[in-house]
């Protein structure tokens, strides 16, 4: 499993345990009021509502929580209408890439936040188009690899519009194009495959290789910190730290 790979199931783990918090709520409760509200409250019709509520579902979000989001996202709420989307750009140490995408009501007090973490952790917080280059939308679906047969895993995912699948860890890691990703999770669910999560995520073109203790406990207090501030949705980087290294400083 690559390091960046072993990252992200880390995060999963540290999003559970955000939910007992309660602050993981709160985030994925703004993110559906907003796509709702953007793009309509049927989530057969809005890719965005559909993947924000796929992540409330695995997280754990009663259903009725999650319908008095959209119901707030599809009215005229003036919470819901104040909210608005704003993407960060930046690198940590090491010269990581390192993209955050916020939901916010103020614009002022976000971009402070986020550029204060930035420095406080050896990074620098860039202009637009910075770093987005690095890295491209795409769809993640991860299956449970017990038991499951790779080629029948790969001829369904295919079907659904995947154009990749690759065994990762414990998990086999099917990838799509955006524009595709409703389809391809939904291939793999009917046809009966277990599937541990599915959601839109910036994957990076290249990985920056840091091996450096020092410099990944850096990088990983820069994520963490973002991750943790009330106005920040998702972090992407584009780090590969190996496993051991990752271990060792993730605790």
């Amino acid at each position: 499993m690559s390091g960046h790979s072993k990252w992200s199931s880390i995060k999963h783990k540290k999003g559970a345990a955000d939910a007992k918090r309660g602050k993981l709520f709160s985030k994925l409760t703004r993110a559906i009021i907003v796509a709702a509200r953007d793009g309509g409250p049927d989530p057969a019709g809005n890719l965005a509502l559909q993947n924000a509520v796929e992540k409330a579902r695995a997280a754990s979000m009663p259903k009725d929580n999650i319908d008095r989001a959209i119901a707030k996202g599809a009215g005229t709420d003036s919470d819901s209408a104040a909210y608005e989307t704003v993407v960060y750009e930046g690198y940590g140490a090491a010269g990581v890439a390192v993209i955050v995408e916020a939901l916010t009501d103020n614009r002022n007090r976000t971009a402070a936040q986020v550029r204060h973490i930035f420095d406080k952790n050896d990074g620098n917080l860039g202009g637009s188009g910075a770093v987005l280059w690095l890295f491209e939308r795409r769809g993640v679906v991860l299956v449970p690899a017990d038991g499951v047969d790779e080629d029948e895993l790969t001829l369904t995912a295919a079907e659904g519009g995947a154009d990749d699948v690759a065994l990762d860890g414990s998990s086999f890691e099917v990838l799509c194009a955006a524009e595709e990703f409703a389809s391809v999770r939904d291939a793999i669910g009917d046809a009966g495959f277990t599937i541990d999560s599915a959601e839109l995520t910036m994957l990076p073109k290249t990985t920056v290789a840091v091996e450096d203790e020092g410099e990944a406990k850096k990088i990983l207090r820069l994520i963490d910190q973002l991750e943790d501030d009330d106005d920040v949705q998702d972090v992407y980087a584009n780090f590969d730290i190996p496993e051991r290294v990752l271990e060792l400083v993730a605790g």
